[in-house]
């Protein structure tokens, strides 16, 4: 995880109410010459601090494209991305990262995977090997509130699915980054361990309220995590519509049968449904 560039002309003095994540006016091209395509247009999206944002869309219509703009994996060709402020000119630092397919490292525990950012972030890699026991003792609080403290020793390919994911949620988390990017992170995995993972990170957001940006394909996972739902067109990706999601918190998964949010993910579901049209 590299530190984020930044450009100094660009930096603006805080202020209240600044959004954590702001996008202005950003647009990505993919290709060069002839073949070039369109990725995202002229996208202005704010994430606040501690707020849950959903981002949902027909297939191509620039999900991942976004989430890389965010993380400064991609420049845009035009507008801008910034992080508290600061012009985003590199890749993010202290930003957590879970994505659909376990991205564990075989050939290291689970304990061992979830400890990984502390060697990799400052100012965390400067200090594990003095203060190893304080960091391990974190990992392991970490692993016993998602219910694999019995885990710690085992590797990836001696757990399941749901629990490679639950290890890769500890990872992203561990270091208490104030972003989370969540890439499709539970599509793979079936409805019962889905949904239980939905809960599993709901606790989590409740607990250190850090800014997420969630990438989805299912509707009910969108409005059961987040506060608002984001809907982009099909290619070239433009959000054509912003739903906030006011239904109370802790949500249980019987909420997600209650008429209130079976309207929400109807109005979600017809909107993506004219944008494919």
């Amino acid at each position: 995880m590299a530190a984020c560039a930044l450009a100094p002309e660009e930096q603006r003095p805080p202020h209240s109410g600044q959004p954590y994540v702001d996008l202005r006016g950003a647009s990505l091209v993919y290709g060069s010459g002839g073949e070039q395509m369109l990725a995202i247009d002229r996208l202005d999206l704010q994430v606040g601090q501690g707020e849950f944002v959903a981002v949902v869309g027909p297939s191509g219509c620039g999900k991942s494209t976004l989430m890389k703009l965010v993380t400064g994996l991609l420049q845009p060709d035009a507008g801008a991305v910034f992080i508290q402020g600061q012009k985003v000119t590199g890749p993010v630092r202290n930003v957590g990262m879970a994505f659909q397919n376990s991205t564990l490292l075989p050939w290291r525990t689970t304990l061992e995977n979830v400890l990984l950012p502390f060697e990799l972030v400052k100012p965390h890699r400067q200090r594990i090997r003095r203060h190893h026991a304080e960091y391990r003792a974190r990992a392991m609080h970490l692993l016993d509130v998602v219910g694999l403290k019995d885990f710690a020793e085992k590797y990836p390919w001696e757990l399941s699915g749901g629990m490679q994911q639950r290890a890769n949620v500890c990872r992203a988390l561990v270091h208490q980054p104030p972003l989370l990017m969540l890439d499709e992170p539970f599509g793979a995995l079936d409805a019962f361990t889905r949904e239980e993972l939905w809960l599993l990170t709901q606790q989590l957001w409740l607990k250190q309220r850090f800014s997420a940006i969630l990438v989805t394909h299912d509707l009910r996972e969108a409005v059961f995590l987040a506060d608002r739902v984001i809907v982009l067109s099909k290619r070239p990706g433009r959000i054509i519509l912003e739903r906030r999601v006011d239904l109370p918190r802790p949500r249980s998964l019987a909420h997600t049968y209650e008429p209130a949010f079976s309207e929400i993910v109807h109005e979600i579901r017809d909107t993506i449904l004219e944008a494919r049209a």
